[in-house]
């Protein structure tokens, strides 16, 4: 084998270009499909063109048009917005793409509290922005096994959401996750193969979606007061998927609903942080947040 030289040793200097940032538009969702498929997020078309639908952002290209990372913020109200579709290239993770973007929607959202779920590449990066650590999210996910209906809770009655229940749904939903989601909530009713709530004495107390997602289908968002509620709204879902890949990312960390699903099949295959500048917001009390929408929309 030939010795190289420093000639040889110099040419294989790599990423010497100058990239730049523009607004995120809907004729990006390939250039984002490319993203996610180098960090192996398994979001299908339908899923980014969900995206952005809801939220505006920022994406890094090359000089010949490559993308090398994104950023983008959903806004929920007046004064909250969720980060996510934080994506930089593998091997360019460390060449300050990502902050740069960071700094972005960081300045748009100016004045907004905020709230994202890191990976752990990710984690320093948020950590070095002013960003608080709230709670580790369990990705759970598997292929769905047989399960049986758990024992109903006592007072409560589970049926088919309703366009009745848009109201209740959406009060639930605010007070759990501590913003007014309505653009999100009503995308996910539009996009749902499955959603059920559970009423106690004529009132809606808690609900769940399931929709199409990734690689098979994800239950979220499901808000409920307690795990018996939370395993009684799952559990149809969860038939419905019988045979099938199922995903629900949770912040809840009971060994009693951790192993309801466990038995249907999902058990937990990552961890994420969320973190948050200015208000926590998430309840603690009441309605909880049992299962989120995406790692993005919270």
């Amino acid at each position: 084998m030939s010795r190289s030289t420093p000639e040889d040793e110099e040419r294989l200097l790599l990423d010497t270009f100058e990239a730049t940032i523009r607004r995120i538009t809907p004729d990006d969702r390939p250039l984002l499909h490319e993203l996610t498929v180098s960090v192996f997020w398994p979001h299908k078309a339908r899923d980014l063109d969900t995206f952005l639908a809801l939220g505006q952002g920022y994406i890094a290209l090359d000089e010949i048009g490559r993308p090398i990372g994104s950023a983008m913020y959903f806004t929920m109200g007046t004064d909250f917005a969720m980060l996510g579709m934080m994506v930089t290239t593998p091997r360019l993770q460390a060449l300050g793409a990502g902050r740069r973007l960071l700094r972005r929607i960081l300045k748009d959202c100016e004045g907004r509290d905020l709230r994202l779920s890191a990976t752990k590449s990710g984690f320093w990066l948020y950590e070095s922005a002013g960003f608080e650590t709230v709670a580790t999210i369990s990705q759970q996910q598997g292929m769905v096994r047989p399960i049986h209906l758990p024992e109903p809770a006592h007072g409560l009655t589970l049926r088919a959401l309703q366009p009745s229940d848009h109201a209740a749904v959406q009060a639930l939903d605010r007070h759990a996750y501590g913003a007014a989601r309505t653009d999100v909530l009503d995308a996910m009713g539009r996009l749902s193969t499955g959603a059920v709530v559970v009423e106690r004495a004529g009132a809606v107390c808690g609900f769940a979606m399931m929709r199409d997602f990734g690689k098979g289908a994800v239950i979220g968002p499901v808000v409920a007061e307690h795990d018996q509620m939370a395993m009684q709204l799952c559990a149809p879902l969860l038939q419905q998927c019988e045979g099938r890949f199922a995903r629900l990312d949770t912040p809840q960390h009971s060994d009693h609903f951790k192993a309801f699903l466990n038995a249907a099949g999902l058990g937990v295959f990552d961890t994420v942080t969320e973190m948050r500048i200015g208000l926590s917001r998430r309840a603690t009390d009441g309605a909880l947040l049992y299962g989120l929408a995406s790692h993005s929309l919270g």
